[in-house]
């Protein structure tokens, strides 16, 4: 049974970084994180595949965030530098059979989140 538990969301004033983390137990597949701010639609931010050899970005946090996994750990981390108010939101992470994914609807399990709050 797949089960993904996410950590290291906080509070940091813009221009910060943070680093999540997302546990995850029952396989080694394509992991994914999303995010979800209040009153908007859940939003793709990074993917990575079972390896590590692929990653995928979406254009916003293209050049800030880094998506990368240690599978000895059964962790899935997402750096997160120049922090911006808009980066503001829940961010989970997602798990699917298949190749780096960017829609929502292609994932499987899904964690319960972490708060992340970026202050201007």
């Amino acid at each position: 049974q797949v089960q993904l538990v996410e950590s290291g969301g906080g509070l940091v004033q813009a221009g910060g970084s943070l680093r999540l983390a997302c546990a995850f137990s029952g396989g080694t597949f394509t992991l994914g994180w999303f995010r979800q701010a209040p009153g908007k639609e859940r939003e793709f931010v990074a993917s990575i595949s079972p390896n590590g050899g692929a990653k995928q970005y979406a254009d916003s946090v293209k050049g800030r965030f880094a998506i990368s996994r240690d599978n000895a750990k059964n962790t899935m981390y997402l750096q997160m530098n120049i922090l911006k108010p808009e980066d503001t939101a829940v961010y989970y992470c997602a798990d699917r059979r298949g190749a780096v994914s960017a829609f929502s609807r292609d994932y499987n399990h899904w964690g319960q989140g972490t708060q992340v709050t970026v202050s201007s």
